[in-house]
């Protein structure tokens, strides 16, 4: 009975620690779980800021193109209201010229002969007295005068020959907003709303045309005064406890917030912590009836054995008696060997544990930033594909009037005109940044006279005392890459290196070619390895972790947006190649962009936008064009009509396939790429290879996630010039 019993206790001492271990562990992994899910949201409110600054930057540089007009500056009000008319975002668009007194000389909501109201109903005139006149200005919800509607406001200042002469503002339906929740895709049960500076709600998942105007509940109301985002425990405006997440629209201070009810918040990291309780449970009861069985076979042995270990221990020569357990003999034939065996087994094991451990954070963290910048990518290229139709209209308008008017003044007008689109298609380049690269903008170049043709537009972001020093490696690959994408990616870096080098250093930009092995994280073969190495302050390990996550940065708010080495990142691995990072404090950073070899050649220069003073060239034949939006089909259809084309016009793809399947004839087919409907411009361009192998397709596109892999369709990148289409199809149509 006394080994029985000692059995027994060490039976239950061994249990009773597992037990409470295994309690434990399942309050830590539902503490883990709770913390995960709200820093998840957290970063998900975050996010939802950026988007809604974005949309109020996009209206902004609306207001500024149109400030810029040379309709404005000379005092021609006339046109100056047809320029804001056609730049206005929407129909419900209101564009206002105001005097500095506050009085409306222009607003296009209003009928020609109705009266402009005397007085502002927002509160611009009190922000104007707080933050100044000379700042972008976005004021809270108001009553619109001629709608009824709930608008809001943004003013930019409008300074002719440095003085400051008008406002220009823009007023908004503020339901226009409510296509920025719809973006978000927020599950089912949670809560999304927009609200101003005086805690009334712009936009709001449910119910927001019941809601918009109304003030949020006084527990959130309390938050919002003391924090620019935060968590906070109440009820919403149903009565049910939620758990709220917030945060603040840098530059105009409305709050963005999410509210979630508290049982959805509690249920998966319950249901996680449950399935671990069950676990634990079922192999403490799994290793108790084991310990039994053992116990009952094991006792007569273990008093061999412990007489054996009496006699060991009193120097007595042991001489051990076989007990036919097999497991017992050899152990104590092999005691001393396994303690060895062990004890190196255990060392190799950790090791490998160490590496699996670290390979799985490497993988995990990588998911995360693809998943982050994927996000990041369909938000912005859906942004860019709808400005860059606006764009297209612009373009072709603006060359079909330089082809109707000889007069000087007229040509000056739509120059202007020219260079302010040319900035609007640098901005939706930039915001291409972190989509899919696009076909029609990709080249095969050499990497090195790239990176030569860069140097000016790097130096002049440079610093006194810096050294650019450019090192490029004779014969180097190419590459195909988007070009304007691989300059921002340089630029974005050498700007990193300049923060990082206060006081002066050394940037230093190689090219050279390479030869990898495949690895488990990358594909082999040859590479092209664009390097930029800094000699800077460095970063430690903590902020290296990190620095490739998109929105993450260690400067001071207002200075930097955490958006440079997460768009060089984006760029590699859109250009199938890959970013290796590597710094260390007060020694550097380096980054390496490793870009595949090319089997193309070189692609030829693009031709430089055909001038809008130069007569198109003429053609003849029929064109079927197939395009959604109404203001580019107005442009390009007369553009076409010009030079000869007979154009058939279709509004969608699957209105183009039923026509030609009715037998249309036409010569050549020139369609949009993203379009409603279930057949896109790619599948037109299939269909068509198939049941009218040729007909000749050529495919436009601002922005897409879909690639044009149909052999032998050309593909033109929007804004294109009306000249550079006609050229096109022209060569494309067979003579009537």
């Amino acid at each position: 009975m006394r080994i029985r019993t000692r059995l027994l206790i060490i039976i239950l001492a061994i249990l009773v620690p597992a037990f409470a271990a295994a309690a434990l562990a399942v309050g830590y992994v539902y503490v883990e779980e709770r913390q995960a899910q709200e820093n998840s949201v957290t970063e998900a409110v975050r996010a939802f800021a950026l988007l809604v600054q974005n949309d109020l930057q996009t209206r902004e540089g609306v207001l500024h193109a149109l400030a810029a007009s040379p309709a404005l500056a000379q005092g021609d009000l006339g046109e100056f209201s047809q320029h804001a008319r056609l730049l206005a975002p929407t129909r419900d668009s209101a564009i206002i010229l105001l005097e500095t007194t506050g009085r409306q000389l222009m607003n296009t909501r209003a009928a020609p002969d109705q009266a402009l109201p005397e007085r502002r109903r927002s509160n611009i005139q009190a922000l104007i007295a707080k933050y100044g006149p000379d700042r972008t200005l976005v004021s809270d919800l108001f009553p619109a005068p001629f709608s009824g509607q709930h608008d809001f406001v943004i003013q930019v200042p409008v300074r002719i020959q440095g003085q400051l002469r008008y406002f220009l503002s823009m007023s908004e339906d503020a339901g226009q907003l409510q296509h920025l929740l719809e973006l978000q895709r927020f599950p089912a049960g949670w809560q999304a709303v927009i609200v101003d500076r005086s805690n009334r709600i712009i936009a709001r998942t449910r119910e927001p045309e019941y809601f918009r105007g109304r003030s949020v509940s006084a527990e959130a109301q309390h938050q919002f005064a003391s924090r620019r985002e935060g968590i906070f425990n109440g009820t919403n405006l149903a009565g049910t406890p939620v758990q709220g997440f917030f945060g603040t629209v840098p530059d105009v201070d409305w709050k963005v917030m999410v509210t979630i009810p508290q049982a959805e918040l509690r249920r998966v990291p319950l249901h996680a912590a449950a399935f671990l309780a069950a676990m634990m449970a079922l192999l403490l009861a799994l290793a108790l009836a084991g310990a039994r069985w053992v116990g009952r076979r094991a006792i007569a042995p273990i008093e061999q054995l412990g007489r054996s270990a009496d006699d060991l221990g009193k120097g007595v020569e042991v001489a051990y008696a076989p007990q036919e357990v097999a497991e017992l003999d050899a152990v104590a034939r092999r005691m001393a060997d396994a303690s060895i065996e062990i004890r190196r087994a255990r060392h190799e094991m950790e090791g490998r544990v160490a590496e699996a451990v670290a390979a799985s954070e490497q993988a995990q963290q990588a998911l995360m930033r693809s998943q982050k910048l994927e996000a990041l990518g369909r938000l912005t290229g859906g942004i860019a594909h709808e400005f860059n139709n606006l764009l297209q209209t612009l373009t072709t308008a603006l060359q079909l009037a330089a082809l109707t008017s000889n007069q000087p003044r007229v040509q000056s007008l739509i120059d202007t005109c020219k260079r302010t689109v040319g900035r609007a298609n640098a901005l939706t380049t930039r915001l291409g940044s972190f989509g899919r690269l696009q076909d029609a903008r990709l080249l095969t170049v050499d990497p090195a006279e790239q990176v030569r043709n860069s140097l000016q537009l790097i130096r002049g972001v440079l610093r006194h005392g810096i050294t650019l020093d450019i090192d490029c490696e004779d014969g180097a690959w190419p590459v195909t890459i988007d070009p304007l994408q691989f300059d921002l990616a340089l630029l974005n870096l050498a700007i990193n290196a300049r923060d990082a080098m206060a006081d002066g250093g050394r940037l230093q930009i190689r090219v050279r070619n390479t030869c990898l092995e495949p690895t488990m994280e990358r594909v082999g073969g040859d590479y092209v390895v664009v390097t930029v190495a800094d000699s800077g302050s460095g970063m430690p390990p903590e902020v290296l972790a990190r620095a490739l996550d998109p929105f993450f940065t260690t400067k001071a708010p207002g200075e930097g947006t955490g958006l440079g080495l997460p768009q060089a990142y984006a760029f590699a691995n859109q250009s199938q190649g890959f970013l290796a990072l590597a710094s260390s404090v007060g020694v550097g950073t380096t980054i390496d962009l490793y870009l595949p070899r090319s089997a193309q050649p070189l692609s030829h220069s693009p031709a430089g936008a055909t001038d809008t003073g130069t007569a198109i060239r003429q053609a003849s034949g029929r064109v079927l064009f197939v395009e959604d939006d109404p203001l580019v089909r107005e442009a390009v259809v007369g553009g076409l009509e010009d030079a000869g084309f007979d154009v058939v016009v279709a509004a969608s793809g699957d209105q183009a396939l039923a026509m030609i399947e009715k037998g249309l004839d036409t010569e050549v087919v020139f369609s949009d790429i993203v379009m409603p409907g279930q057949v896109s411009g790619i599948d037109l361009a299939a269909l068509l290879r198939e049941r009218r192998p040729g007909l000749p397709v050529v495919l436009a596109t601002g922005y897409t996630d879909q690639r044009a892999v149909v052999p032998g369709v050309q593909v033109l990148a929007k804004p294109y010039e009306i000249g550079q289409l006609v050229e096109l199809l022209a060569g494309l149509t067979r003579p009537r």
